[in-house]
């Protein structure tokens, strides 16, 4: 049977995704009723171990006719009255029943069904002939057909799911709120005593030792170490951040409707490749800020800071897919088209951008004069230190978008399907302000600690949700997924590793402007010598 499989031309989204169609041997053609017989087969005592291995596993097969998905399982394990798994009935679904409903000439909506009671038992390992049966019945149906999608977009947006979405988004608002306006009352406060405390140690005496952040106005805008790698970050960042919006954008105006197979990964990959001007223009124009020189090395650590790591986890990933022989393997054409898209488009707009950038001659806007040798910091508890102060700031985002987490998992790495953009797009924003804010504020207690190395802790501390999210993959790994084998375990914690490292470079550059603007702004409103 083998001889006549005829495989379909897939787009590059549908190969990333791991689909490797092939045309089935049932004919459904137009408004024609069917009953009749698919093929006849002997089943060898190696194909009956398999399928029976299939079946044990709740294998199913997954088809399309007209770009409508349907599914359905290969058989069943009969355990009625069986105490004992080696006394188990294993079937195979021989017959099915396709019904098929259109409006004029539109197909509208498949189904697809195992007939209980044309089965073949695989039990034992012997040899076995099967007559692979199918009926196929149409039926008229009202249903204009821009409707016909809504089947399978309302699986997710079930009113019982719809109200844990609205719940988890109503709880992290709540946290937000309450966050942000303690933060915000906080500083307010402080700063406004700080301000009136400045100004009138100013009029008192002038001969009076400085305390607090306003000590160490001439070091707070002193350059940070390296400064060619922090340039790159920032510029990684921005591009991540700039491609998350137009995926939401895109999202939002509907194009990935369910089973719009491969729809995402193309549009990660074509707009990763577009937006890569951005983060050279951002690297490149930052890192010349910071009075760097060579920019030309800068260009090409930002080219690699997140496409080096991805690129090495997707070679070690492909190779233990070809192992296994798993269509999760990229085929050879699709990993040249990648490296086409990335040496045409990727590397010559962000060549461009930083080029552009480098031309921009912007200053660094520093409203006070930094001094000629750094000052000695304090020593300060342990809790001040990087890694307590990346705990901290990495929790309360975390807590804002753990529950809308486990939804996205179940679509990315189970078979739930994923349609609510418009409640995602609001989970992302509190989480931007939440790291925003945050960030913010640590950079304020650092400050008033007199610790004037803000820059890369406050990217870190912004960055830290995604090691938070990575702590989750564990979790979510062990308690509510049912993974095992090398290869699925290679592949979830590697890709996820890449998707959390996204996330630490994009939320980092979030964390550090929020606390740039923050810190210009305090620096501003006070007089320093």
């Amino acid at each position: 049977m083998t001889d006549h499989v005829k495989e379909k031309k897939e787009a590059l989204g549908e190969v990333l995704n791991g689909d490797r169609l092939v045309s089935a041997l049932y004919k459904l053609d137009f408004v024609v009723d069917k009953d009749e017989e698919v093929c006849k087969k002997k089943l060898t005592k190696e194909e009956v171990a398999q399928f029976r291995s299939a079946v044990s596993k709740d294998y199913y097969f997954q088809m399309y006719y007209d770009d409508l998905p349907i599914w359905g399982f290969l058989g069943k394990v009969d355990k009625e009255g069986k105490a004992d798994p080696s006394d188990y009935k294993y079937y195979l679904f021989k017959h099915l029943h396709f019904e098929i409903f259109y409006n004029k000439d539109r197909v509208i909506e498949i189904n697809v069904r195992t007939d209980p009671n044309a089965l073949v038992d695989l039990t034992e390992d012997k040899e076995v002939y099967v007559d692979f049966m199918y009926t196929v019945k149409w039926k008229q149906t009202n249903t204009p057909f821009d409707k016909r999608m809504e089947k399978y977009s309302q699986s997710s947006s079930l009113p019982h799911h719809l109200e844990i979405h609205w719940f988890s988004i109503i709880n992290s608002c709540v946290t937000v709120l309450l966050l942000t306006g303690f933060l915000a009352t906080i500083l307010m406060r402080v700063l406004k005593n700080d301000f009136v405390k400045y100004a009138h140690d100013e009029e008192m005496a002038d001969d009076q030792e400085e305390t607090g952040w306003k000590y160490i106005h001439g070091d707070v805008f002193r350059f940070p170490k390296y400064k060619s790698f922090f340039a790159a970050a920032l510029g990684s960042g921005t591009q991540l951040f700039t491609l998350t919006i137009f995926i939401f954008v895109l999202a939002l105006v509907g194009v990935f409707y369910p089973y719009n197979r491969g729809a995402l990964f193309t549009a990660l990959v074509v707009i990763y490749a577009l937006t890569s001007g951005i983060a050279g223009y951002t690297a490149a124009s930052f890192y010349c800020q910071l009075e760097g020189t060579t920019w030309v090395r800068n260009l090409l650590l930002t080219g690699s800071l997140f496409c080096g790591p991805l690129f090495l986890m997707f070679c070690f990933l492909n190779t233990v897919a070809i192992f296994y022989s798993a269509t999760a393997a990229l085929p050879f054409g699709t990993i040249l088209v990648i490296l086409l898209i990335w040496t045409l488009v990727t590397s010559p707009l962000l060549v461009l951008g930083g080029i552009a950038g480098k031309n921009s001659k912007a200053e660094f806007q520093a409203p006070v004069h930094t001094t000629k040798y750094p000052r000695e910091i304090p020593p300060l508890p342990w809790y001040r230190g990087t890694l307590p102060q990346m705990a901290m700031a990495g929790f309360l985002p975390f807590s804002a978008i753990y529950i809308e987490l486990y939804y996205i998992f179940a679509s990315v790495w189970g078979h739930r399907i994923y349609t609510i953009y418009s409640i995602l797009f609001i989970v992302f924003i509190i989480l931007l302000i939440v790291t925003a804010f945050i960030t913010v504020a640590l950079t304020y207690f650092q400050l008033a600690a007199e610790d004037h190395e803000w820059w890369w802790r406050s990217f870190l501390c912004g960055g830290s949700t995604g090691l938070f999210i990575y702590a989750y993959c564990l979790y979510y790994y062990y308690a509510r997924s049912d993974m095992s084998g090398f290869m699925q375990t290679s592949f979830f914690f590697g890709y996820m590793a890449c998707i959390c490292y996204g996330f630490f470079l994009m939320l980092g550059t979030v964390g550090f402007h929020a606390a740039l603007f923050f810190v210009r702004h305090i620096y501003r409103s006070i007089k320093c010598e």
